[in-house]
């Protein structure tokens, strides 16, 4: 074997490397298992508060040590192998931040009937296209108003110096796009630091590119009406006046002193220490502020060291703390009885950013700030900010406020000289600079320590408030605890089960050899999870189904090699001889095979949305992972058996059961094709004619809608509850069924669909809530656990109208794009069109039988709803289905290559099928296997996924060797037969 220390040095390292990013999860289960148990009670039930002060306790320390480093909990957490929502609940949001306000806002008084016409046209193009709203905007207003400059609109006092009345159309168009896109950018911004400050585990936070879209995602979150008020408020942006050290360092000492004769009182009571004098239970203050010559009484006391307020800075020159030591000055914040002894216009603030980091350790400022009820300059008044370079070269932000902001702005500045303006978004303070001068005429600059990031994000927080661009959320997806466990439950069943059933017949099948395949399989399941763990990816339901099909799929690869190496010893060959050309022979099948699948997997990772994702990217790992490990470890395995002992080598690819289906089969498949023809026709045309008769049964994601998972103690009977809820929704259209068993209801409903705010939720949700309970007779609870006379709803989700569209545009995509993909790719690899041609009609064939059979289905009563999951099992079975096409394709090639003199077209095409018959019934079987597996224990959520696979499966079987080859055959039959006289010749 050539390169095989490279190869053995690769796979060591990728080993390592997964062992490394998978340890991380071992450990963080690890603590959480031992938080359990700290606060579970004696009947087992945990206490969530105790469990998350634990927890809590732990989150900056050092919980995994290595030796040469360690690792805190939060780091821990932060590198395990994450869980999507479906497996361990949660909260999905995609928000939309609405240009339309933006741009109305930027052309302010000069909004005219035209103007409105252009945005009403901008919002209904971008329905139809897939330019941005501002390009359809402006494409609109050209039309509305064809002889008005753009600048007529736009160029107002608060864009004076960026454009003027003179300005061409595109530099006007420049600048509204630019401000739009800043809006998302700042948006996105104010939403990442509120999440930060929300204390969730690995939340995932994008903007989706070349859109005005930003996708979160919430593991554990289990309040979704606090998620959506953070996720819509308005920004808060503040000029705050900062209390000098000496004003405030007296109520800072109070504050103190109160907080000690608290805790010293709460020791008392519960016994802890022996009542203290308060003179000593007051801890000195002299350090906390730097030149402060103010002393207390208590300077020269000695500190007890049991009690000591976290108000006490650890640093010199003012109030700057340790992020360990935060929560502790919270903590002390939140007291009612500390915050009384300070005045009514003091607040405290914390900075944004640290200001010193020691030893690995950040160190933030809190600031003492004076309160009014109305901010004197709020956001809004700013006109434009940003970033420039000062008299030093220094990065600065320039600031331009309007005229009622540059009044006050004036005043502020003039009654501050010399002393600090805190700026402020969201309560937490950006920058806080000296003024130096009173400042009039609006125009101000901002100078500090920054770099030119820092100056550019204090720009766009400072125009956070300037323009009101309000998100609003167009998908959203809440899943319980309960039901996530329920998942991962039965996603691990069928990853095991299917598993297990292709180890025994591998082994049962290939003797030895199937042992070395299922080392490989081990290795292939392994590096996914350690490279989904180092990318940082999380693991999704459909994530799992992704790994259970490459356990199918991946063993085709040793399938195809094992069954070269017996074709080699049929021959007579050695056994040395057989198994270097059953690998050689093998590669490059394998390669293009797989190569094509690979192609299918990137095409539903760009078009995809969602889980769907989650799925691509578990697919595309999959597959190079079954590459790898099949074509290489495998062949590490055997090349160490051979060159230790030769030709006496005892390596065995065969049973009795392989023996009996060993051999050369005669099957005349060409002479058969005109049957096949016309049996698919059939099959083709119920399917269609099922779907005609009862329609495809589209999920919200092709409609939009929001769907309700309902858990009940007992049995309801969906189609009598229908009827109750349909007077609840206004006549509107609800859908009531079943959901993986008797107990629990799936309710879907278009109620509102067109209104995507949280008010509509709300008033959805209501009406849902109230025909359960007026058929019922039940309460509703928003627990996790269904009690006696009540029913829970552990799960949500909404799809708006247009993501639904977006959805629907980019299956379309996702689909026609791999058909094409795929033909390109056959066509440079095979040279012919015939064969990029045969590919592509088995493949739409494919797809016609899927959905046929979808719709069969459904007129049956399955209630199959066609949703994203369904279309990644089309483009799967799409990309198993050329897997199976481009094998029996090479061997076509082969076999036209070898053709003796005297051979017909016909005998060829037939024996390539014949050559390959055993390898393809053997992988379908074991693909099959495992999606059997998939469909009967993945649960209701992956019910439609594995049938729409299962059928898939086994008509891509079919299509390659009765479709495939046939068309191949019919469009080139003279090609091919001059092929081979040219052989012959």
């Amino acid at each position: 074997m050539r390169n095989r220390g490279f190869i053995l040095f690769i796979a060591v390292i990728v080993t390592l490397f997964s062992l490394f990013d998978l340890s991380f999860s071992f450990v963080s289960r690890s603590i959480q298992s031992d938080a359990d148990d700290y606060a579970m009670d004696s009947d087992g039930h945990v206490d969530y508060f105790k469990k998350q002060a634990y927890i809590d306790s732990l989150w900056k320390t050092p919980v995994y040590d290595l030796g040469f480093t360690s690792y805190t909990y939060e780091e821990v957490k932060n590198k395990e192998l994450a869980l999507g929502l479906d497996l361990q609940g949660g909260m999905h949001v995609t928000l939309e931040v609405s240009p339309v306000e933006v741009i109305k806002a930027m052309a302010g008084a000069n909004v005219d009937a035209a103007f409105e016409t252009a945005l009403a046209q901008a919002a209904k193009a971008q329905k139809e296209n897939r330019e941005s709203f501002t390009s359809n905007f402006f494409d609109a207003l050209e039309e509305a108003a064809p002889n008005v400059p753009f600048a007529t609109y736009f160029a107002s006092s608060a864009n004076r110096s960026r454009i003027s009345f003179n300005s061409p159309n595109k530099q006007v168009v420049d600048l509204v796009e630019g401000e739009v896109d800043g809006a998302v950018d700042r948006a996105f911004e104010i939403i990442r630091t509120r999440i930060d400050k929300f204390g969730v585990t690995q939340p995932n936070i994008q903007r989706l590119q070349g859109t005005n879209r930003i996708s979160i995602e919430l593991p554990g979150v289990d309040n979704p009406e606090r998620v959506r008020n953070l996720l819509q408020g308005v920004a808060k942006l503040e000029f705050l006046e900062v209390w000098t050290n000496q004003e405030a360092q007296p109520f800072i000492f109070q504050m103190n002193q109160e907080w000690v004769k608290q805790e010293e009182a709460r020791k008392k009571l519960a016994g802890d220490v022996p009542a203290q004098k308060e003179e000593k239970a007051v801890a000195s203050d002299n350090s906390l502020f730097e030149g402060d010559s103010t002393s207390t009484a208590a300077d020269s006391t000695q500190v007890d060291e049991t009690v000591i307020s976290p108000l006490l800075s650890k640093m010199q020159g003012g109030l700057v703390y340790s992020e360990n030591d935060t929560s502790d000055v919270n903590k002390m914040l939140r007291d009612e009885n500390v915050t009384s002894v300070v005045p009514s216009d003091m607040k405290f603030l914390w900075g944004h950013k640290p200001v010193a980091t020691q030893e690995g350790v950040s160190y933030f400022e809190l600031f003492v700030v004076k309160k009014d009820r109305e901010a004197k300059i709020s956001g809004d008044v700013i006109t434009d900010a940003i970033q420039s370079f000062d008299q030093r070269a220094q990065p600065a932000v320039s600031m331009s406020m309007n005229v009622e902001g540059a009044k006050k702005w004036k005043k502020m500045t003039g009654q501050n000289l010399g002393r600090r303006i805190a700026i402020s978004l969201d309560n937490e303070v950006y920058t806080a600079p000296t003024v130096n001068s009173e400042i009039d005429g609006g125009r101000s600059e901002i100078t500090g320590s920054f770099d030119i990031n820092e100056a550019k994000d204090l720009a766009n927080v400072l125009k956070a408030g300037k323009l009101p661009a309000p998100t609003r959320i167009i998908e959203e997806v809440v899943v319980g605890p309960s039901l996530g466990k329920v998942a991962q439950s039965e996603g691990m069943t069928s990853i095991l089960i299917g598993l297990g059933l292709v180890i025994v017949f591998m082994i049962a099948y290939y003797a030895k050899g199937g042992v070395i395949a299922n080392v490989a399989l081990g290795a292939n399941i392994f590096f996914i999870f350690g490279i989904l763990a180092e990318l940082g990816a999380a693991l999704t339901l459909p994530g799992i189904a992704g790994i259970v099909l490459t356990i199918g799929m991946s063993i085709d690869a040793n399938v195809l090699i094992f069954e070269r190496i017996r074709e080699e010893q049929r021959a007579g060959r050695g056994i040395l001889e057989a198994i270097n050309n059953g690998f050689d022979r093998a590669f490059w099948t394998i390669f293009d095979a797989n190569l094509t699948t690979l192609l299918t997997g990137a095409f539903l990772y760009t078009f995809g949305m969602g889980p769907i994702k989650g799925f691509a990217v578990t697919l595309m790992i999959g597959i190079v992972c079954s590459f790898f490990s099949a074509v290489f470890i495998s062949r590490l395995i055997v090349s160490y058996f051979t060159k230790k002992h030769g030709e006496s080598v005892s390596l065995n690819f065969e049973t009795g059961l392989s023996k009996k289906l060993a051999g050369q089969s005669n099957y005349d498949f060409m002479g058969k094709r005109k049957i096949a023809y016309i049996f698919s026709a059939i099959i083709i045309t119920l399917g269609i004619g099922s779907i005609a008769v009862n329609g495809l049964n589209l999920g919200v994601d092709f409609t939009g809608g929001r769907t309700y998972i309902v858990n009940f103690e007992e049995a309801v009977v969906p189609s009598k509850l229908q009827g109750s809820l349909v007077k609840e929704v206004e006549g509107k259209s609800v859908e009531v069924k079943t959901y993986g068993n008797d107990n629990t209801l799936k309710i879907t409903t278009a109620y509102l669909v067109s209104d995507e705010s949280s008010e509509a939720d709300t008033k959805v949700q209501a009406a849902i809530v109230k025909g359960i309970e007026s058929f019922t007779g039940l309460k509703y609870s928003d627990k996790q656990k269904v009690d006696a006379g009540t029913f829970i709803i552990p799960s949500t989700s909404k799809v708006g109208a247009t993501i639904a569209d977006d959805i629907t545009e980019g299956a379309e995509e996702a689909v026609l794009f791999s058909l094409a993909g795929i033909f390109l790719y056959i066509l440079l690899r095979f040279g012919k069109w015939n064969f990029g041609a045969g590919a592509v009609v088995a493949l739409f064939h494919d797809t016609l039988v899927v959905f046929g059979a979808f719709g069969i289905a459904n007129l049956l009563g399955a209630g199959f709803e066609l949703d994203q999951v369904f279309i990644a099992a089309v483009l799967t079975v799409i990309g198993y289905s050329i897997n199976d096409t481009v094998v029996v394709f090479d061997r076509v090639r082969e076999e036209t290559s070898n053709a003796t003199s005297g051979s017909k077209t016909i005998d060829v095409m037939n024996s390539a099928i014949n050559g390959t018959l055993n390898r393809t019934i053997i992988t379908s079987f074991t693909t099959l296997l495992v999606i059997l597996v998939l469909l009967i224990f993945g649960g209701e959520a992956l019910r439609g996924f594995s049938f729409s696979l299962f059928i898939g499966i086994m008509v891509g079987t079919y299509s390659s060797v009765f479709i495939a080859a046939p068309v191949v055959f019919d469009t080139s039959k003279k090609e091919i037969k001059k092929d081979t006289e040219a052989v012959k010749a």
